[in-house]
């Protein structure tokens, strides 16, 4: 009796191999150089307050990375505690808050280290973070491992999360208007 081995085996073998070599080929590792670009991320923030309530923020953020392990950043949160007014009162014209900085670590397994100061400088909010870049960079998790608000002695127990997505090009209005006066399809 002959053992065969059915045809479409040997094809997917070597597909597999094939793909797994390629694969790792791909994983170069990552460095500061990988983190580059500008990243859109929403965030949701809950801090235990000494009273022993819990102020939960949410908000959104635009974070540019140079690839040198700098950062700069726009973000704008919102912020409510159950029970009490914010200090002074509730904000109807909010703003963008502006000339954040920062720097960052990233090891070679693409994990890393964040660290996001706020203005003024020093003596602003600190906020250390670990993170995750996945997605070839394209996708980044962050979990702060630190807050420490301004004036405040050191850290005070929070739980924040971010997730962002980096931004690609967007096309220019010159060229939307250039290819509708050309007649492209689709182009209205």
């Amino acid at each position: 009796m002959k053992n065969r081995m059915p045809k479409a085996i040997f094809p997917a073998a070597i597909a597999l191999l094939a793909l797994g070599g390629a694969a790792k080929a791909d994983d170069n590792g990552c460095t500061n150089s990988t983190l580059r670009g500008t990243y859109a991320f929403t965030v949701s923030v809950q801090i235990l307050n000494a009273d022993g309530t819990t102020t939960t923020r949410t908000g959104v953020a635009l974070t540019t990375f140079d690839g040198a392990g700098n950062l700069t950043q726009t973000d704008y949160v919102t912020n409510l505690t159950p029970g009490h007014t914010p200090p002074g009162g509730v904000d109807m014209a909010p703003a963008w808050r502006i000339n954040e900085t920062g720097t960052y670590s990233v090891n070679a397994d693409c994990t890393g280290n964040v660290e996001f100061d706020f203005p003024p400088h020093p003596g602003g909010a600190v906020i250390k973070g670990l993170f995750v870049l996945s997605d070839q960079a394209r996708t980044m998790h962050i979990v702060v491992s630190s807050l420490t608000p301004p004036g405040a002695p050191g850290p005070v127990p929070a739980a924040i999360h971010s997730d962002g997505q980096k931004l690609g090009q967007m096309p220019a209005i010159a060229n939307a208007q250039d290819a509708d006066s050309a007649g492209a399809p689709g182009v209205r």
